[in-house]
């Protein structure tokens, strides 16, 4: 009998290097034997991957873009993520609700309460059960977003939205303690693959009854 998958959910300002190590967490867990899969917001799917070439590269209102990222987000849910949970895989998405946020709250200014709304319609009480929050001291980001050949809308914002993107997070992170985990970026990419390791070991002891790989 499969078990209940688990939803881990990777978090960070563009240049935070989430991105870099998510295949370390999904190599952990074939390693332990865990079927797993790999996606992405906005996108996921065939639909949302249409709806993201729209959300990088078109300017809109932030009410417009916010909507779009949680037709998106429902869209992924429903098609793909609930499905895979359900036959006991475990997904891994680069970016879920919190980000929405973090950039369409703190960084351009929607109410958060209007957020919340949108997530109850679209999402009711479905959450992470781990969200890994990569986080990097802003000019630090900035100069990797720089090496960006080509940088979608997002990337081009100005350093002082994403210190207001920063912010929104942490405050995520400080509402949601238990599924958050605040990973610092600027160490090595050994240390934080170790780190990695260490939090994602005593989920698969409570899950599966068994140890990770060290």
């Amino acid at each position: 009998m499969n078990p209940k998958g688990r939803f881990i959910t990777f978090e960070g300002i563009d240049g935070a290097g989430k991105s870099t190590h998510i295949n370390c967490v999904a190599g952990l867990l074939n390693k332990a034997g865990i079927r797993c899969i790999v996606t992405r917001e906005p996108g996921g799917t065939q639909l949302g991957e249409m709806l993201r070439e729209l959300l990088l590269r078109e300017d809109m209102d932030v009410a417009t873009e916010a909507l779009l990222m949680f037709a998106a987000r429902r869209e992924h849910v429903v098609q793909k993520i609930l499905p895979a949970l359900e036959s006991g895989t475990w997904v891994i998405s680069d970016r879920f609700a919190d980000a929405s946020y973090a950039y369409q709250g703190s960084g351009k200014g929607l109410a958060w309460e209007k957020l919340e709304a949108l997530e109850s319609w679209t999402l009711g009480t479905f959450q992470p059960d781990l969200t890994l929050l990569f986080d990097l001291p802003a000019e630090i980001a900035e100069k990797r977003r720089a090496a960006v050949r080509a940088p979608d809308k997002f990337e081009q914002e100005k350093a002082d939205f994403f210190l207001r993107v920063q912010a929104g997070y942490r405050k995520r992170a400080t509402d949601y303690p238990r599924r958050f985990r605040l990973i610092d970026s600027s160490q090595s990419v050994e240390a934080i693959q170790a780190e990695l390791a260490q939090i994602i070991q005593p989920m698969l002891e409570s899950v599966l009854g068994i140890k990770a790989d060290r």
